[in-house]
């Protein structure tokens, strides 16, 4: 007499379970990218750390490797060792110069893991 099949769930249960599901997976991907920007700002400020590091002791390098040399030279031929010292750090600057202009024109997209999880989202979507 009595049927044993349980009721079919009612639209707005099943739109509360859609929008649920739309609001997890909505959830999960903005805490990847929480994540994600405070590896890279952490990452960014570690960089940053060591470049100066790097920076600092180069620096320091040069000026005493430039002062050993030039002293090693007679005195009235001091100027010219300057100056071609001068010249082969400008070559380095203009090297560098050039590689960080290369470097910044490489297309870096920060957030890759982010975006490739909606594209996945979005093909899954679509099928």
């Amino acid at each position: 007499m009595f049927d044993s099949e349980p009721a079919s769930p009612g639209l707005f249960t099943s739109l509360r379970k859609l929008l649920d599901t739309s609001l997890g997976v909505l959830q999960n991907r903005a805490e990847l990218l929480a994540v994600e920007f405070q590896e890279e700002k952490d990452r960014a400020a570690e960089l940053f750390i060591w470049a100066v590091a790097v920076l600092f002791f180069a620096i320091m390098s040069v000026l005493v490797v430039t002062a050993t040399i030039i002293f090693l030279f007679p005195e009235s031929s001091r100027v010219y060792a300057a100056g071609g010292l001068a010249v082969i750090y400008l070559a380095g600057a203009v090297w560098a110069a050039l590689g960080l202009k290369a470097r910044l024109k490489q297309p870096a997209i920060p957030f890759a893991s982010t975006v490739a999880e909606i594209k996945k989202d979005r093909e899954w979507l679509l099928k």
